[in-house]
């Protein structure tokens, strides 16, 4: 079939051809992924590894360290009340530790946030790296209104 005729007034009737060039290029890019993949599929190399045993060391659990504050923005460590001028150094102490404690921070729900935060990078800027949060998951859920 000849596709540039000169004659330009009979009207080509419909083209009987399958055109298989964009299907061969579809089957040889999966050939092609197939052939890459195939030695991912083989398994991997089976080794017998020596076997040993260590006595395990005992670890001390870490001590933790309760700093509360109150709705007021009072400081609490340990259940006792603390100044802010104090707690730098109370921090200091605690980040020299080995192991070092974890810093379990109790924030009343009435708290500032500037407060909680000013905690958290004292901590932070004297050394102690392992803080959490404490809340009450007993209480159900309030609805904002």
């Amino acid at each position: 079939m000849a596709f540039g005729a000169f004659n330009h007034h009979r009207n080509p009737g419909p083209m009987a051809d399958i055109n298989v060039t964009p299907m061969v290029d579809v089957m040889l890019v999966l050939l092609v992924i197939f052939i890459l993949a195939a030695p991912m599929f083989t398994g991997s190399v089976q080794l017998e590894l020596p076997k040993a045993q260590a006595p395990a060391a005992p670890t001390a659990p870490a001590a933790t360290v309760t700093l509360s504050i109150d709705g007021k923005g009072k400081i609490f460590w340990n259940n006792d009340p603390v100044e802010r001028e104090a707690l730098a150094s109370r921090l200091i102490d605690a980040a020299r530790l080995d192991p070092q404690p974890e810093l379990q921070l109790r924030a009343d729900k009435d708290t500032r946030y500037e407060v909680v935060a000013q905690v958290m990078a004292a901590a932070q800027s004297n050394g102690l790296t392992k803080l959490g949060f404490v809340t009450d998951g007993s209480a159900p859920p309030q609805e904002n209104k």
